[in-house]
């Protein structure tokens, strides 16, 4: 899951940088991604995709870091990393839907 949310934020900084640009390219254009994201259904989707994706991969990698400094190696403590992970993750993907809707 963390190479498979690695991909899809990468893919998806194609909508990031499409954003970007054009809320910096003008304020007519600022005020079109504004609108985009207040009012489109398919915008909020994916930005709510993305933030899901990152809030995901952030804390894997966080995982993976304690696994490179031997936290929890063992059996018992790689299912509780992967259940915290989990836990974690799906209130951090609510809290990013609360945010964006």
């Amino acid at each position: 899951m963390h190479r498979i949310t690695g991909v899809i934020l990468f893919i998806g900084l194609i909508f990031g940088f499409w954003a970007l640009d054009a809320s910096l390219s003008s304020p007519e254009g600022f005020a079109s991604v504004k609108d985009a994201l207040a009012t489109n259904f398919l915008a909020k989707l994916i930005a709510w995709g993305l933030l899901s994706a990152l809030a995901f991969h952030f804390v894997a990698g966080i995982k993976h870091l304690l696994m490179d400094i031997d936290i929890g190696v063992t059996l018992e403590g790689g299912v509780k990393k992967a259940q915290i992970t989990v836990v974690v993750s799906a209130l951090l993907i609510i809290l990013a839907g609360v945010w964006v809707w």
